[in-house]
C-alpha cells in the first residue's frame, strides 16, 4: 500500500451530506474485484449524463478539480452499503483524503486499509476548509499525517485526531497483507517449531 506522510493539493468541494457508497460508486461497476479502473466511474451518476457525457457543472469535471487529491465534503460521508469498491474508486481518482463532519463506521475503516485519510473535524472547521477549497486550482492544502494538521491556502492550521494504530500503518504504507507479512520471521519460526513437535500435522 502507498505510503501516506503529507499531500498538498488541491482541494474539491464538495457539500453534500450522507453521500452513500452507492453515489460513489454505482452498484453496477461492482463485478470487478481489482482495485484499479474505478476512477473513471468515481461519483458516475452525478459526472456523466444517459448518454456518457460529462456534466460540466459537476466538481470533479470541472478543469481545476480534475486532479484533486482533498476532497472536502458533508456530514455522515460514506454511508449506505459497506462495499469496499468506494475506496478503491476514490484512490483509484486519485485522491487521498477526505474530509467531512463525520464518517459512516465502515466506510471509513475501509479508507484506512486502502491507503485514503479520512479526516473528521467539527462543521465550523469543515466550513472553512470548504470556502478554501472553493477558490479552486491556486487555493493548494496540505494535510500533514505525522503532525496531525490540516493547512489551509492561507496558512490557517486545524489539527485532527486519528487512531494511532491506523495513523502508523499509513505513514508505513502497512494493509492487513502487510502486518501479516511484518511478522514473516516469527510465522515461520513457529511453524518450523510446530513441523518438529508434531511431524504428523
Amino acid at each position: 500500500m502507498e505510503k501516506f506522510t503529507e499531500v498538498t493539493g488541491t482541494a474539491a468541494p464538495m457539500p453534500l451530506v450522507n453521500i452513500d457508497t452507492d453515489m460513489i460508486i454505482p452498484k453496477v461497476f461492482l463485478k470487478t474485484i481489482k482495485r484499479s479502473g474505478l476512477g473513471v466511474n468515481l461519483f458516475d451518476e452525478m459526472r456523466y449524463d444517459r448518454e456518457g457525457n460529462e456534466i460540466p457543472d459537476f466538481v470533479l469535471n470541472q478543469p481545476q478539480y480534475r486532479d484533486a487529491q482533498i476532497l472536502v465534503a458533508g456530514d455522515n460521508f460514506g454511508c449506505g452499503s459497506s462495499r469496499e469498491h468506494a475506496p478503491w474508486a476514490i484512490k483509484d481518482f486519485g485522491i487521498r483524503c477526505v474530509i467531512a463532519p463525520s464518517f459512516a463506521d465502515i466506510f471509513h475503516n475501509n479508507c484506512f486499509k486502502n491507503g485514503i485519510l479520512p479526516i473528521a473535524l467539527p462543521q465550523e472547521q469543515v466550513d472553512v476548509l470548504m470556502k478554501d477549497a472553493e477558490k479552486g486550482s491556486n487555493a493548494r492544502m496540505t494535510i500533514d499525517l505525522e503532525g496531525q494538521t490540516v493547512t489551509t491556502s492561507d496558512g490557517e492550521k486545524f489539527p485532527f485526531e486519528v487512531d494511532a494504530f491506523k495513523k502508523h500503518c499509513l505513514l508505513n504504507g502497512l494493509d492487513d497483507i502487510g502486518l501479516t507479512l511484518e511478522k514473516g520471521t516469527a510465522i515461520d519460526s513457529y511453524e518450523d517449531s510446530l513441523s518438529q513437535s508434531r511431524p504428523w500435522v
